[in-house]
């Protein structure tokens, strides 16, 4: 098919066509006038004439055509050339090309007239081109024609060679079409398309692709992979059409860097294949660009995000064993505190065990205060909580920290319609102190310290991994200028035990409780730090509608007391010095080793007693399922819950439920003695 030739071809297919063509036209100029044209060896040039696979007809200047022979006829769709022969040429030449035609014609016909010499000589010569004519059916067919305008007996010739291109010219059609297509499709799409040379330079894009580069086209057009390309980048993409030249197979690359005009990076995936010419030689490369920037970023979110659920469920497995650890503990610690105290209470000064008592008593109250931290990294829970304004809280942590580190500058910014919190007041002073002398530590030439409030609004995507509810909270920002965090930091920054301080500088519990404190208040706490650049705390804590709860100031010596008290713990050395903490203050008291004995008991001699001291974990029947045995026999059965926990869910529920008080293990006997006359006469 004529489509299929190649612009060699098609030009050596010319040169052919012309010689022919000035052959035939010195013949027949040689042959007589056109009357007559083939009266000397008539034979010989009717013969060339007609066998032409070429249409030929020949047209008298000023006048009609003269002859034609079969292949014009058949080209024109006449029967014979009866129906052709006699009419005007431009007849068959289609309107819109008609204007064209007549001029080159007559500039042939003017300059043929002009020729003087020898008879092979006076005829001139037109160039090929395509035009199209009108068929006696008046149907278009488009032709490739040259001609010669020769003078003959005084008189002005022209001979027209046509050939009928029409399939070529609708393959042609056909491709212009695939390609105006082609292009459609490359300018519309999504993604970036994209040609290269072999060099790495751009010799064709599409609109996308400018868009994900940002620079202007002429600017991008003829650029090197080497303008945009970080070294690493280029080297993967080197690797790539390597990998295509040995192999000839396509080629993905996952993640491929560029820099914008602007410097912002941005990541593609790349698909790319070898561009061949026809000799198969490869010219370049070619492909299709994807910005995965967005995607990029959402997988650095999850993995973010999958990385602080790691972390959590991390810390809540460590946080388990810390807290039954810390519960433990307090048993056995409230079993020396609680001798301690007694021995203490009717001991003079001056005895001389009496400074080894309080001694002893120091040591108890700072292991205490351990197991305290490691409860609140535990999330062991909250002691006592009441709505309080917690710009009040701050306000009063940071003048007191201000006092004893002149060298740090705070600054205090606080919304002054902010949520009420309800919070343990006590854990979440101890919660921004640490936060303070771990800021001063990143500090250590002096720096500015910020602290903030403000009311947030947390939606489901902002709480979804923190196991909290959406909704209104408050969010308090401990902001230091001190040396930073690198990311290895970040990550153990609340594991228990974990410190950048030297060893026996620090127990590595301070920010580990911080963590268990907050997360026991269903709270959530994160940290944004850059080596260099300081760091900031943020934590947000449910906000309430509650009013707020002004602290009542207790006496510090013992109360005594004369009811009766039921005591029920499973440590039978917590139930003896329980037992005689009581009787001292002047209670009688029974005890019960487990729960089913304290139902049992309880059964019995429920007119008598007046208040019930329950320990929360007991095996066999729970502290939580004997309170409901107890509830059953004696809906208003006063219970005091006493725990080497703090208070937790299951103990909230107890409180929720109608329990009057919480103790935590190990307790002081003034301690006692108040918390009894609050259930008692409350």
């Amino acid at each position: 098919m004529d489509d299929a030739k190649t612009p060699e071809e098609l030009a050596a297919e010319v040169t052919a066509l012309r010689k022919r063509l000035a052959d035939l036209s010195s013949q027949l100029a040689a042959a007589g006038d056109c009357g007559g044209l083939f009266a000397e060896n008539e034979e010989k040039y009717r013969s060339l004439f007609e066998t032409s696979t070429q249409g030929i007809l020949i047209y008298e200047y000023g006048g009609t055509i003269q002859m034609v022979n079969t292949a014009m006829t058949a080209l024109l769709g006449a029967k014979g050339p009866e129906e052709i022969v006699g009419r005007t040429y431009l007849e068959f030449v289609h309107p819109d090309d008609r204007e064209g035609s007549a001029a080159r014609i007559e500039t042939a016909f003017r300059n043929a007239s002009a020729k003087t010499g020898e008879i092979d000589r006076n005829h001139v010569t037109l160039p090929v081109r395509e035009h199209r004519l009108i068929d006696v059916a008046g149907n278009i067919v488009n032709v490739e024609s040259t001609a010669v305008a020769f003078q003959l007996q005084g008189r002005t010739y022209l001979q027209g060679i046509y050939s009928d291109i029409s399939e070529r010219i609708r393959a042609r059609e056909s491709l212009k079409q695939s390609e105006e297509r082609y292009r459609s499709i490359i300018e519309n799409i999504e993604d970036g398309y994209f040609e290269v040379d072999t060099a790495g330079r751009l010799t064709f894009f599409n609109e996308p692709l400018r868009r994900i580069f940002d620079y202007p086209r002429e600017d991008l057009l003829g650029m090197s992979n080497k303008t945009y390309c970080s070294p690493e980048s280029l080297s993967k993409i080197y690797r790539a059409f390597n990998a295509m030249f040995t192999t000839g197979a396509p080629v993905k690359v996952i993640d491929y860097e560029i820099f914008r005009r602007d410097g912002e990076v941005r990541h593609l995936e790349v698909s790319a294949s070898l561009i061949r010419n026809n000799d198969g030689k490869i010219t370049g490369f070619r492909g299709i660009a994807r910005d995965m920037t967005e995607h990029h970023k959402e997988e650095e979110e999850r993995e973010k995000l999958k990385g602080q659920l790691q972390q959590a469920q991390k810390m809540e497995a460590i946080g388990t064993l810390a807290g039954g650890i810390a519960h433990d503990f307090n048993n056995l610690l409230m079993a020396i505190l609680g001798n301690v105290s007694l021995m203490r209470l009717d001991m003079d000064h001056l005895h001389p065990h009496h400074e080894r008592l309080l001694q002893i008593e120091k040591q108890v109250v700072s292991g205490a205060d351990l197991t305290k931290r490691l409860l609140g990294f535990a999330r062991g829970g909250r002691y006592e909580i009441k709505p309080v304004n917690i710009n009040d809280v701050i306000d009063k942590t940071a003048a007191m920290f201000g006092r004893t580190k002149k060298e740090i500058t705070i600054h205090t910014k606080f919304a002054r319609d902010i949520a009420t919190v309800e919070v343990d007041q006590g854990q979440i002073e101890q919660v921004l102190m640490n936060l303070y002398v771990n800021a001063w530590q990143a500090m250590p030439a002096g720096g500015e310290l910020y602290l903030e409030t403000r009311n947030v609004d947390m939606t489901e995507g902002d709480v979804a991994h923190f196991k909290v509810k959406p909704g209104r909270y408050v969010r308090i920002s401990v902001t230091d200028t001190g040396v930073g965090m690198d990311g290895k930091t970040k990550e153990r920054i609340f594991d228990p035990f974990f410190t950048t301080k030297e060893m026996g500088k620090g127990t590595g519990l301070g920010l580990a409780m911080v963590y268990g404190i907050v997360t026991g208040h269903e709270g959530v706490i994160n940290v944004y730090s850059e080596p260099g650049q300081g760091a900031t705390f943020s934590i947000y804590l449910p906000a309430s509608r509650k009013e707020i709860v002004r602290e009542k100031v207790v006496t510090a010596e013992p109360v005594k007391g004369s009811e009766t008290v039921l005591v029920v713990d499973d440590e039978k050395s917590v139930l003896e010095v329980s037992k005689d903490m009581l009787e001292t203050l002047g209670y009688r008291v029974y005890v019960a080793g487990s729960g089913q004995e304290a139902v049992a008991t309880y059964a019995e001699k429920k007119d008598k007693i007046d208040l019930v001291i329950l320990d929360l974990i007991m095996p066999g029947i729970s502290g939580e399922e004997t309170f409901d045995r107890l509830r059953e026999i004696d809906p208003e059965v006063r219970v005091l819950l006493s725990s080497g926990y703090t208070i937790n869910t299951q103990a909230q529920r107890i409180m929720d439920r109608g329990c009057r008080g919480f103790m935590q293990k190990p307790f002081h006997v003034r301690d006692l003695s108040r918390k009894l006359r609050e259930v008692l006469d409350g």
